[in-house]
C-alpha cells in the first residue's frame, strides 16, 4: 500500500502508525510510516526535528501510555476509535480519530491517525459523544446538581455506586487530597457486596499518602492511568514498585484512575477496581467527561465547608464564635438539637482587658484573649467553647457533675495564675429537671457578673483601668 498516497490529500494533520503485535496480546515497537505536509511541519515545530519515515511514534508525536493503547486498538484489533483529550504537560486539546487499515504483514497492524489540536478547550467536542456515555454523565451531572447543602453527601454517595456499576467494577471511591494534614480522604466509595476486597486495609497502609501523591507522576500528563491487565501491572512494576505491590497485595488486577481538577489544582482522584477491563474505551470516554462535573462540584462543596468555618469560628481565638453559639442556642430551643441532663452553661469572662489594651496596645489584649480561649479549651477539653463577644466565653458542659465542675475551675485558676494578665470573673448554672436553657444562660451571665463585682472590691485599684 502507498502510504505516502494515503495521507498526502488530508488537510488536518494525518499520518499511517504502524503497530508490532505479539502473540500473547502485547504491542511491541509503535512506528510512523508516512505523513503529510501538516504533520510533518508540526513534528519539526514541536519537536525541534524533521520527520523521518518509520521512525518511532514519540519522535513526532506525544509518547503516551493511553494513547498506545488506543494505537493498538485500532491498528492491530480493527476498532474505529475517536476521542477528545486534554495533553496537560504541552497544554493543547486534541480531537483524534484513528482508523484501521488493511496490513500485508502477518505481525503489524496499520492505522490512520488524524488530529485536530488547540490550546483552548471546545465544548461542541467534549460533548461529541456517544448516546450510551452522554446518558451516564448527563445523569451524574443531574444529581450533582439537584443536590442540596444538607445531603450532598449522600448524592455523591449515589454517584459513586452508579460510577461503581458503570465500570462493572469491585470498588470506587473518591479520595480528597488534603494537603495540610498529609492524608487522602476517602469522601465516598461504593463497594461490590460480595467482594472479597478490603479497601479500609488499602488506605489505612502506612505508605498510602506517599503513593497516592505519586498517582500523578505516574500518569504523567495523561488525562488518566489505564491498567488493564497483566502486562500493563509489569509496566507500572518497573515505573513505580511501591504503587504496584499496592495493587498487587490486594488483590487487584485492573484499575483506572482519573485526577479530580479544578482550576489546575488536584482536588483528588477518582479510581476503579477490578473494573470490567473490555469496557475500558467507553468507560475511560463517560469518566473523562464525568469527572469536570464532579471535580466542579467538590470544589463547590469544599467551598461552602470553608465558608461555614469562616462563619461558625472566631478568627482571633479560634473557638467558635457568636454567630455559632447562637444557632446552637436555637437548635436546642426549637428540639433539634437535645441536650443530656444534667448540663452546665458558664460565662467566663476576663478582667482587666480594657486595661491591658489601653497599657499595652491592643496587639497585647489580642495575646491575652487567644491565651484565655487556649486555657479554657485546656481545662475544659470535651466541652464547646464559644467567644459570646469581646471579653466574654460561654460554655455548655455536658456529662459532668458539679463536683467535677468545681475540680476544672480549680483547674481553670491555677492554670490562669501562671499568667499574671489572665484572670477570670466565672458564672454557671445547672440545668437538671428541664429547664429552658435561656434561663440558665441568664442566670449564669447574673452569676458571673457578681464575681466580677466582687473581684473588683477585691481589686479596687484595677477597676476602670
Amino acid at each position: 500500500m502507498d502510504f505516502d498516497k494515503v495521507v498526502a490529500d488530508h488537510k488536518c494533520r494525518s499520518c499511517i502508525i504502524s503497530v508490532e503485535k505479539y502473540q500473547d496480546g502485547r504491542y511491541g515497537n509503535i512506528r510512523v510510516v508516512a505523513a503529510n505536509k501538516a504533520h510533518r511541519e508540526d513534528a519539526e515545530k514541536i519537536f525541534g526535528r524533521p520527520f523521518v519515515p518509520d521512525s518511532p511514534y514519540s519522535d513526532s508525536l506525544p509518547q503516551d501510555k493511553n494513547f498506545e493503547d488506543f494505537m493498538f486498538r485500532c491498528a492491530c484489533l480493527g476498532q474505529p476509535l475517536h476521542t477528545y483529550v486534554h495533553l496537560e504537560r504541552m497544554g493543547l486539546w486534541v480531537n483524534m480519530f484513528l482508523l484501521p487499515l488493511e496490513s500485508d504483514k502477518k505481525n503489524v497492524g496499520y492505522c490512520l491517525y488524524s488530529c485536530d489540536i488547540s490550546p483552548f478547550a471546545d465544548a461542541e467536542q467534549q460533548a461529541s459523544l456517544s448516546a450510551d456515555t452522554a446518558t451516564h454523565a448527563l445523569e451524574i451531572s443531574i444529581k450533582l446538581q439537584g443536590a442540596k447543602k444538607d445531603d450532598i453527601r449522600q448524592v455523591f454517595q449515589d454517584v459513586i455506586e452508579d460510577i461503581r456499576k458503570m465500570c462493572g467494577a469491585e470498588h470506587c471511591c473518591i479520595l480528597n487530597h488534603d494537603n495540610e494534614n498529609r492524608k487522602y480522604i476517602n469522601f465516598c466509595e461504593a463497594t461490590l457486596s460480595d467482594s472479597n476486597l478490603r479497601p479500609e486495609e488499602i488506605y489505612s497502609n502506612d505508605s498510602f499518602y506517599d503513593i497516592a501523591d505519586s498517582f500523578g507522576a505516574v500518569i504523567h500528563g495523561s488525562s488518566c492511568l489505564i491498567i488493564k491487565d497483566e502486562h500493563d501491572l509489569e509496566w507500572l512494576e518497573s515505573d513505580n514498585n511501591d504503587f504496584y505491590s499496592l495493587l498487587a497485595d490486594n488483590g487487584i488486577r485492573s484499575t483506572i484512575l482519573f485526577p479530580l481538577k479544578h482550576n489546575d489544582q488536584i482536588l483528588g482522584y477518582l479510581w476503579a477496581l477490578n473494573y470490567k477491563t473490555e469496557e475500558t474505551v467507553r468507560i475511560k470516554e463517560t469518566l473523562e467527561l464525568s469527572t469536570f462535573f464532579i471535580a466542579s462540584e467538590i470544589a463547590n462543596y469544599q467551598l461552602m465547608k470553608q465558608l461555614e468555618i469562616l462563619s461558625s469560628i472566631d478568627i482571633l481565638t479560634g473557638c467558635q464564635n457568636r454567630n455559632s453559639m447562637n444557632n446552637y442556642i436555637d437548635d436546642v430551643v426549637s428540639g433539634k438539637t437535645e441536650l443530656n441532663e444534667p448540663y452546665a452553661v458558664i460565662f467566663a469572662d476576663l478582667n482587666g482587658l480594657k486595661r491591658i489594651n489601653d497599657e499595652k496596645g491592643h496587639s497585647s489584649g489580642d495575646r491575652l484573649l487567644r491565651t484565655a480561649s487556649a486555657i479554657l479549651s485546656q481545662i475544659f477539653y470535651d466541652c464547646d467553647v464559644y467567644r459570646a463577644g469581646g471579653d466574654e466565653f460561654m460554655l455548655i458542659a455536658q456529662g459532668i457533675d458539679e463536683d467535677e465542675l468545681k475540680n476544672r475551675l480549680i483547674q481553670l485558676y491555677e492554670k490562669s495564675a501562671i499568667d499574671s494578665d489572665v484572670n477570670f470573673a466565672i458564672g454557671y448554672y445547672f440545668v437538671r429537671n428541664g429547664e429552658d436553657i435561656r434561663l440558665a444562660m441568664k442566670n449564669a451571665d447574673e452569676k458571673m457578673y457578681i464575681n466580677k463585682k466582687e473581684y473588683y472590691m477585691k481589686h479596687p485599684e484595677l477597676k476602670y483601668r
